[in-house]
């Protein structure tokens, strides 16, 4: 547990911040244990990640609308370990059962109670990646996996991804707004990386532009595995996120500038409203849907760029919901 823990914390270079590193470590030893207990004593995880959660302190529904952003992370972390997948073995759930090849065996440290009823071990099959296009991609159940088969099998052009043994380990609080899908999705990104890498020793390291299209591809996963036609805001903070600073996101031209929080002067206080929500349910692609056909009621491609006179002068073209909506987005 501490070889796997100071591996983590020493060749993480991608969204590290000290701040975390307690938060990683705790997440650490919760995911070996569990690796252990599923995976065999014997068996040890070679590879370790992590990407934060985020807060976003304004410019809310301003993303899908070619508006700016100020996401921060956060100290809350998602952690994968594991290692690739040793070939045939017996299946934790079914001992007597070998897992054929090409086979991922996936656990989390999450309790069934905290993913509403779901299995928190799932196998599958190394996912080919899909063609381009947006249409919905089904995987099945359990849902939180979803988010882990997609960024797999977009990362898995030319069959380049090989089946693994992993754990996930979350201080993020699923369904509190904190973007524990796209940590989920960026640390599985961050963890293939690893897995492809040729030294595992090594650390990781992008190019702006190289996070950039990572962070797309992780949104890519959530549209099309996940079904929620998210911005491109929780993705990007959670991959780009720097110590001591805000990110300051013009989503219209996808370019991201950090913006230092340095002032001892500046405290950002983040309380949970215990308010449990799921943007895979439905309401938030409505509430897109009605923002785009608020833009185009008022001749416009995004909200981003009709004024809050226009808003009022058109009152009447729109529904109540569209009013609603565009008077917020222009107002943010």
């Amino acid at each position: 547990a501490y070889r796997i823990r100071t591996h983590i914390i020493a060749h993480i270079a991608c969204t590290a911040v000290d701040m975390q590193t307690k938060e990683v470590e705790t997440c650490c030893r919760q995911a070996v244990e569990r690796f252990h207990t599923v995976f065999g004593r014997n068996d040890k995880p070679t590879v370790g990640v992590f990407a934060p959660g985020r807060v976003n302190l304004i410019g809310e529904h301003t993303d899908y609308n070619g508006g700016c952003v100020l996401p921060m992370a956060l100290h809350l972390v998602t952690v994968i370990i594991g290692r690739p997948s040793p070939g045939p073995s017996p299946s934790p759930s079914s001992p007597s059962t070998p897992v054929s090849g090409g086979v991922c065996r996936l656990a989390t440290c999450a309790t069934s109670s905290s993913i509403t009823g779901q299995n928190n071990y799932c196998e599958f099959p190394v996912p080919d990646c899909p063609p381009d296009g947006d249409e919905r991609i089904d995987t099945g159940d359990p849902e939180w996996a979803k988010y882990v088969k997609g960024v797999v099998a977009l990362m898995n052009k030319g069959g380049r991804v090989p089946p693994f043994d992993a754990v996930i380990a979350t201080t993020v609080p699923p369904g509190g707004g904190v973007s524990s899908s796209a940590a989920l999705e960026v640390a599985t990104c961050l963890f293939v990386e690893k897995l492809l890498q040729a030294s595992a020793e090594m650390p990781l390291s992008f190019t702006d532009e190289e996070k950039k299209e990572r962070a797309l591809l992780c949104q890519n996963a959530e549209h099309r595995f996940a079904g929620v036609p998210c911005g491109i805001m929780d993705q990007f903070v959670c991959f780009m996120a720097r110590e001591n600073h805000a990110l300051f996101i013009d989503c219209s031209n996808q370019e991201a500038e950090h913006v230092s929080l340095s002032n001892p002067d500046l405290v950002v206080l983040v309380t949970n409203s215990n308010y449990k929500h799921s943007h895979a349910g439905g309401e938030y692609a409505n509430r897109r849907a009605g923002c785009f056909s608020a833009a185009k009621k008022l001749g416009k491609e995004f909200l981003k760029d009709v004024t809050r006179e226009e808003v009022e002068a058109q009152k009447d073209q729109l529904e109540e919901e569209e009013y609603r909506y565009a008077r917020h987005v222009v107002g943010e």
